[in-house]
């Protein structure tokens, strides 16, 4: 009876068997030592137990059978047809089913991790898939977005925000999306990779918001911020357990006002030309209303209005009207009247190209940390302008000189350590090579009468400048080792600050006021005012340390928006656009 009752709890545990007869085990069961099923007193007798040597006693009604050695009974022998069912207590098979079915979903994550034409299907990097792998071994549950055969809340979230990319400049179609309308009965291993699928998208979501579109490496020798990209495991845990998991995927985006103000401008450009076309108009007459142009079918197609006139070079009242309308919206006169000016304004960017520009400068922004510091320093070298920021609010700014083209001033974040006043200049290897050497191979007396000292050391060759008004560093520099050696430093050539474009350095950048920066950045406590840093001026080359480092970010924004909430733009300097609109394969 014991193997019987194995095998009935075996079949419960799949949840097929909760009642049945014997009969229906007869064959799998084997020959059971069968229990006599024949009538026994129900509470037998010392004497009927102890002697077992007594005799028989027959009895017409039932005859006494030995207890101590039964007869051998068959499973042949007993008539199971005629036996009742047996009802059989069995578990519970529902948690047990639940458990299984968890297994199950482990089981196909683990195979699909394990399959490697899934991987290469999917995109997954080695060390990807190892974490990954690493995540959902670890997991509370075997799915991270899916529950009980639907998708959960935070999975529909993180759906949507995923669709609206485009909102922050960001391509939909880089995010894969599983299908939502999985059903409740789709295999384990069809909601795995469903599930599998989700998670590589939030995840390239959350690096792509933080600057891993572009590889900055093959974009420039001189971009070199460091990236906090976010690691797998983080972005899930954090998203998936968000209340609001599409606004916390969303979150990885900048935080900074720059940037949303730039994100508010691309949303109403979007709304107000949603497919405007781009024209270019050759030159041409004023037109007024009445007037016959070849150039009207242009200005028809500018403004959508191709289908509505039979003639289609007629300037006439309608595209009149649509041109005062864009005369308005430009801040131009809004006659109606097509002139010189409005032609100019007309074949100027067109929509796709506006959006590529706040799209290329967004993604800019993600090249900075996400918190840039209560207190600090940005230059945007397009700008030629430096500023001081604590929390919101601009307390200091000045104009600045950076790198020519040739000698471009790099753009990275960096902690400003400490000061010098009355600096040295030593000559970095990239002046000595196209300059100095040169130079002093025509000249042996060039060092001499520019008043810079040599100094040998062994094959090696450095030029000097020490301090002093001719000092080309002036009579500070403020001092954020980087990579790229340049700083921020004083200038002996003062008249250059008046040239509105900026850009005359070997590749640091020159302050226009740096004894007010110097009070700006040391003298809060009253210990080093400009007065007293002045003083030092000529008495030796001074290191002063911050009592706190201060961030410093060198930045290339062509376009910003003003705390009066105007756009400015400003020219391309080094062609950083151009290569941002490329890689991210947006309209020229």
């Amino acid at each position: 009876m014991r193997d019987v009752r194995k095998t009935a709890l075996w079949l419960g545990l799949i949840g097929s068997v909760s009642l049945f007869p014997l009969s229906a085990l007869a064959e799998d069961a084997g020959p059971p030592q069968a229990e006599v099923l024949e009538a026994v007193p129900a509470e037998p007798s010392f004497h009927d137990i102890a002697v077992q040597d007594a005799p028989a006693q027959k009895d017409t009604a039932a005859q006494a059978i030995p207890l101590t050695e039964p007869a051998p009974v068959t499973i042949e022998s007993v008539d199971l047809k005629a036996a009742p069912a047996i009802d059989i207590p069995l578990p519970d098979a529902a948690p047990v089913t639940a458990l299984m079915q968890t297994d199950l979903f482990r089981m196909a994550v683990e195979g699909l991790f394990a399959d490697d034409a899934v991987m290469r299907e999917m995109r997954v990097s080695a060390k990807d898939r190892e974490a990954l792998q690493a995540f959902y071994a670890q997991a509370e549950r075997p799915l991270v977005w899916a529950r009980d055969g639907a998708w959960s809340p935070a999975a529909l979230g993180v759906m949507e925000r995923l669709k609206a990319a485009d909102e922050d400049g960001l391509d939909p179609a880089d995010y894969a999306l599983p299908d939502r309308g999985l059903r409740k009965d789709e295999t384990p291993a069809q909601w795995a990779k469903a599930d599998v699928k989700l998670s590589l998208s939030v995840i390239r979501y959350a690096r792509d918001a933080r600057g891993a579109r572009i590889d900055l490496a093959r974009l420039s020798p001189l971009v070199t911020p460091k990236l906090a990209l976010p690691a797998i495991d983080e972005v899930l845990s954090k998203v998936a357990a968000a209340g609001d998991a599409g606004g916390a995927l969303e979150a990885y985006n900048p935080p900074h006002a720059g940037y949303k103000a730039l994100k508010e401008r691309l949303a109403k450009l979007r709304e107000s030309h949603p497919s405007q076309p781009s024209v270019h108009l050759p030159r041409g007459p004023i037109l007024r209303v009445g007037m016959k142009d070849p150039r009207v079918p242009l200005i028809r197609a500018r403004f959508n209005l191709a289908k509505d006139a039979n003639n289609q070079t007629v300037y006439d009242e309608r595209v009149a009207s649509a041109v005062a309308a864009f005369q308005k919206e430009k801040g131009l006169p809004d006659t109606g009247v097509l002139n010189a000016q409005t032609v100019a304004a007309l074949s100027g960017p067109s929509v796709a190209q506006r959006q590529s520009d706040l799209i290329a400068n967004m993604e800019r922004w993600r090249w900075l940390p996400a918190d840039l510091g209560q207190r600090h320093i940005m230059v945007n070298v397009p700008e030629f302008r430096l500023q001081m920021v604590e929390g919101r609010n601009t307390v200091y700014q000045t104009r600045v000189i950076v790198g020519k083209e040739q000698s471009q001033t790099p753009i990275f974040s960096e902690d400003m350590k400490y000061l010098v006043v009355n600096p040295s200049w030593t000559i970095p290897p990239s002046i000595m090579k196209k300059e100095i050497l040169p130079a002093l191979a025509n000249d042996p007396d060039y060092a001499a009468k520019k008043g810079y000292k040599v100094i040998r050391r062994g094959d090696r060759i450095m030029v000097q400048q020490p301090p002093g008004e001719r000092n080309a560093l002036g009579f500070l520099k403020f001092m954020f080792p980087n990579q790229h050696a340049v700083y921020l430093h004083d200038t002996p050539n003062r008249n250059l600050f008046s040239a509105s474009k900026r850009a005359f350095s070997h590749g640091c950048v020159r302050v226009d006021k740096p004894f007010e920066l110097a009070e700006e950045v040391m003298g809060r406590d009253g210990k080093w005012t400009e007065e007293k840093l002045r003083g030092l001026i000529g008495k030796g080359e001074r290191t002063v340390h911050l009592s706190n480092p201060l961030p410093v970010h060198l930045t290339y924004f062509t376009l910003t928006v003003d705390e009066k909430g105007e756009m400015k733009k400003f020219e391309d300097l080094y062609g950083l656009d151009r290569k941002v609109r490329a890689a991210l394969n947006l309209s020229e």
